[in-house]
């Protein structure tokens, strides 16, 4: 969840991480406790290198972290 308020922080980072799962607002939204869409949010971070350190960084956490929370949903 803390990942994907930091995605939602900035504007841009939001609509990409629409743009590329597929997803709307309303489905973000409603599927909050859905191991799948916090999954693909994980998934958004890890593509993407420079996202995952600075999401990391902001978080206060490794991205190791990052990607073991996303291992952890399945």
């Amino acid at each position: 969840m803390q990942a994907l308020g930091w995605i939602l922080s900035d504007q841009q980072r939001a609509e990409r991480l629409l743009a590329l799962t597929g997803m709307t607002p309303d489905m973000l939204r409603a599927g909050l406790s859905d191991p799948a869409i916090l999954g693909a949010v994980l998934d958004f971070l890890s593509n993407n290198e420079a996202d995952l350190v600075a999401a990391a960084s902001a978080l206060d956490i490794s991205p190791q972290a990052l990607i073991a929370a996303r291992e952890n949903l399945t």
